[in-house]
């Protein structure tokens, strides 16, 4: 479980820290949306039938803008990380973010120790530009908060670094864009309880115990 905390009083220096690491080492561009008084772009959208439903990417060239989430009282028969991920509809002229995304999104449903070798697309909206807790707290996720891992809200407001942000952070969750990539899943109580998600209470259990199987067949014997 992640554990390195950020000290409280280096907030802003946090900040140009994350600013340099989206260019030095992974690439991870956060672009502002055309809305903000960007250049203006041409919004597609993709669908890809996932082992829990059809996930909705939109974005453009300039980077993936949002992904949404089915919203289910049951997951789907055969939800299983075996089932083929494809895209059904949007496949024809797909930006480079786009390609990126859904290539993302079918490693980590069906061959998740291949997503750390798989580039990360751009991101394409405003709430990932502006300086902001909740951007910090979303990149912070994103970079430390690894596959088959799971922290509190009050753990990752540490990581964030401000231990008294737990609600803050809750925040954050609920307005996440990019959910599965920006792993809001993984967040969970204190108390052990998995809590709220945007896709539901039963796709964020689905998902968390994915990550625990496709940890475990990955851990050395594991799968025999």
């Amino acid at each position: 479980m992640a554990s390195r905390l950020v000290p409280k009083d280096e907030e802003a220096a946090s900040l140009a820290f994350i600013d340099h690491l989206q260019t030095q080492q992974t690439g991870i561009a956060f672009l502002v949306n055309s809305k903000q008084g960007g250049s203006p772009c041409k919004e597609k959208h993709v669908v890809l039938l996932s082992p829990v439903g059809k996930l909705e990417i939109l974005g453009c060239e300039m980077g993936v803008h949002e992904i949404k989430l089915p919203k289910m009282s049951e997951l789907p028969s055969g939800a299983e990380s075996s089932v083929a991920c494809e895209v059904c509809e949007g496949a024809e002229e797909m930006p480079e973010p786009l390609r990126q995304c859904t290539a993302w999104l079918r490693a980590y449903f069906s061959e998740p120790e291949s997503t750390g070798t798989l580039p990360l697309p751009a991101f394409h909206h405003p709430l990932l530009q502006r300086d902001s807790f909740t951007r910090q707290v979303l990149w912070t996720l994103l970079k430390d908060v690894k596959f088959g891992e799971a922290v509190s809200y009050k753990q990752l407001a540490d990581l964030a670094g401000n231990s008294r942000a737990a609600r803050a952070v809750g925040g954050a969750m609920r307005s996440n864009p990019i959910p599965i990539i920006i792993p809001c899943h993984r967040v969970i109580l204190s108390s052990g309880d998995t809590g709220s998600y945007g896709g539901g209470h039963l796709l964020k259990e689905w998902l968390l115990s994915h990550e625990k199987l496709q940890k475990e067949k990955l851990a050395p014997g594991g799968g025999r």
